[in-house]
């Protein structure tokens, strides 16, 4: 949308035969996350062009961000945790201070950068902010690209 770049979309039943098929040289990109990407990258078998977060990864600082090119590119998975509408506030804020508590552990932060994350600490009202853009930004794309539900 961002570049009118025409891409063809390849639904694939999960990153094992998406991977597969990269390496093979049987499509020519693939928008992977970096936790699945990264072992790829590191062994040499696939040349990683960009991270779609952003900012650069600390774990691959010499791959620039696709924002690097097109200016104000930022796509990135997010991962949360939920909990049902009517959970009290007191367990919601301490469901909430154990994960900033277990993002703050040097070990954990760790593995999850070596894995190519970044944790993102904050409070359930700041999640839900960033879930409510995302919902925005992804919807604009998705009524610029004609996407139906099936």
């Amino acid at each position: 949308m961002m570049t009118s770049i025409d891409l063809v979309h390849i639904p694939y039943r999960g990153s094992p035969p998406a991977f597969t098929d990269l390496i093979a040289g049987q499509v020519q990109v693939l928008f992977g996350t970096a936790a699945v990407s990264i072992g790829y990258i590191r062994a040499g078998t696939l040349r990683a062009l960009a991270v779609t977060t952003a900012t650069r990864s600390k774990t691959l600082p010499d791959i620039p961000t696709v924002g690097e090119f097109v200016p104000n590119y930022e796509a990135s998975a997010v991962w949360g945790l939920g909990a049902p509408r009517n959970t009290p506030p007191e367990i919601i804020n301490k469901l909430n201070k154990e994960v900033d508590a277990a993002f703050a552990d040097p070990k954990m932060n760790y593995r999850l950068t070596d894995l190519g994350g970044m944790p993102l600490l904050g409070s359930p009202a700041e999640f839900g902010k960033l879930i409510a853009e995302e919902t925005e930004k992804w919807g604009k794309v998705i009524k610029f690209a004609g996407i139906k539900a099936e």
